[in-house]
């Protein structure tokens, strides 16, 4: 038909940047565009492919079911687009861009000594981390709004998904207390009954670690005394730091040589049933920035594991 308009790659960014913000006018900004504009697109968009793709009423209301396809595609031509858009800058002027990171509040890994390290190779490549549940860090991964997710996994369900992805090494969990208002008890390897009487400063209940936490509490039988929750890993190390109570966490952080005050104290506890991991989408479909970073990552974190000095969550050399 004449005069009809054809659909664009920009219609399709306004529409996954309308999923991501859920308010038409946040994803207009992130657009970069008015809200009238982004609004027009959209209809252009619908009457294109001749159907409704969105609830309206006053406000965003939703994707209708035909919406909620669309968008499945519209998250695989904007990831692949951009992508190309990577692969292009990276020939002409080597690896560079914003490499969008998701990670868990508490895991088995180090992370910005691991930046640290790949940013020797990779000189131009900036970083975007946003702190995920390890729910929305898998939701966030299928929907390509992250390059690369480091958290708790299921190992079959990436799988089945087709991600690629590089286990972490689990060292188990322990106590961090400092010293000038605690004394655990004096044993190699702290049981959950020793943690019976100490105040905890704990990840708030949602998150998958803190989850696990109170189902091993449950099973050994031990009311742990909780005098803080948090979403804040910063606010629970400073309230570890002034005394009001102990955390919990995966080996593998950078807590002792950041602050001295604090030690540390291995705990037995049954490993978790998810896996620590680096995930990123299958070979062909991951962006070719967020290809680079797993590979360059996959080999420092394998050489890491090898080495007994990698326990330290030194990975710049």
């Amino acid at each position: 038909m004449e005069g009809r308009q054809k659909i664009d790659i920009k219609q399709l960014i306004y529409l996954c940047n309308l999923e991501r913000e859920r308010h038409f006018g946040r994803a207009a900004e992130a657009s970069f565009v008015s809200q009238p504009t982004l609004s027009m697109r959209l209809k252009n968009l619908e009457r294109e492919l001749g159907v409704s793709l969105i609830n309206r009423s006053n406000n965003f209301a939703g994707f209708t079911a035909e919406g909620e396809r669309v968008l499945d595609w519209a998250r695989e031509i904007v990831s692949v687009y951009q992508g190309l858009k990577l692969e292009v800058e990276s020939l002409k002027y080597g690896v560079n861009g914003t490499l969008r990171i998701g990670v868990v509040p508490q895991c088995s890994l180090a992370l910005a000594a691991l930046l640290t390290g790949i940013s020797q190779q990779f000189r131009q490549l900036d970083y975007r981390v946003a702190v995920l549940s390890a729910d929305q860090l898998l939701d966030a991964l299928v929907s390509h709004t992250i390059d690369a997710g480091i958290g708790f996994f299921e190992l079959a369900t990436l799988s089945g998904l087709q991600f690629q992805a590089q286990p972490l090494i689990d060292r188990g969990v322990e106590l961090v207390f400092n010293p000038a208002f605690f004394s655990p008890p004096v044993a190699a390897r702290l049981t959950l009954s020793d943690l019976a009487a100490l105040p905890l400063c704990l990840a708030e209940p949602t998150r998958y670690f803190r989850r696990y936490l109170d189902s091993q509490f449950r099973e050994a039988g031990v009311t742990a005394r909780i005098v803080m929750e948090s979403s804040s890993i910063f606010q629970l190390m400073q309230a570890v730091y002034c005394g009001l109570g102990c955390a919990l966490s995966p080996v593998g952080h950078l807590l002792p040589g950041m602050m001295p005050a604090l030690q540390t104290l291995p705990l037995e506890i049954t490993p978790m049933a998810r896996y620590g991991a680096l995930a990123i989408a299958a070979p062909g479909r991951a962006t070719p920035l967020a290809q680079r970073f797993f590979d360059a990552a996959r080999s420092t974190i394998i050489a890491a594991t090898a080495n007994p000095g990698s326990e330290t969550g030194d990975f710049s050399s």
